[in-house]
């Protein structure tokens, strides 16, 4: 079994998910902030690179507006020292589209990229699901992202069940979910994490709602 190649992607690790409109609801906010913390120390500590991402909707936007302070990164994170981190400004849910990411992350002989930040509902959904059709392997640490409540007219989940939904999802396929810790283990050694599959996860729903 190779080792994998990875990178630890930040998605979004702004103010307009602490003091903005769309503050996170599950995990707690401030322990999933925590956790993204480890898995930089954790990559720093391994030599691989750390990809810090920050969202733009522009400057009449009322969310990621990048002239309020709600663009800034969280404060734990504004005040590391960066000068390692690649820097990206994206304006997509996912991180490839006009970035140049996908290039990078080749150029770089990266195969594997690890999802931190926010939201589960948003960001770290569409690139985990981007990231297949690009060739790339999905980590995502479940304890470092979140998710809101939701209401629209399709209708209404609480965040937990946002979260919680999204990740069993995302593992059943698209990515290999596992907590920070977890995933901070297999960095040292350097093994891939044990990723779910669509016919198994199926399988055990269908025995557990029997």
């Amino acid at each position: 079994m190779s080792s994998p190649r990875r990178a630890l992607i930040v998605i979004d690790p702004q103010q307009e998910y602490f003091t903005g409109l769309l503050p996170i609801q599950f995990p707690p906010r401030d322990e999933s902030i925590g956790r993204i913390a480890d898995a930089i120390d954790a990559a720093e500590r391994a030599g691989i690179p750390v990809v810090m991402v920050q969202h733009t909707a522009g400057d009449d936007a009322p969310v990621f507006n990048p002239t309020t302070p709600e663009f800034r990164l969280h404060a734990s994170l504004e005040k590391r020292d960066s000068t390692m981190w690649k820097q990206v400004v994206k304006s997509y849910s996912s991180i490839f589209p006009e970035t140049g990411m996908q290039e990078w992350l080749r150029e770089n002989d990266i195969d594997t990229i690890t999802l931190a930040g926010y939201m589960t509902n948003n960001c770290i959904l569409a690139t985990a699901a981007d990231a297949e059709a690009r060739g790339f392997t999905a980590e995502v640490l479940a304890d470092a992202t979140g998710a809101i409540d939701i209401t629209n007219d399709a209708g209404s989940v609480d965040a937990e069940t946002v979260h919680t939904t999204l990740l069993a999802l995302l593992n059943s396929n698209w990515a290999c979910v596992a907590p920070t810790a977890t995933w901070v283990g297999a960095l040292a050694a350097g093994t891939p994490l044990v990723k779910g599959n669509l016919p198994e996860s199926a399988a055990t729903g269908a025995a557990a709602h029997a």
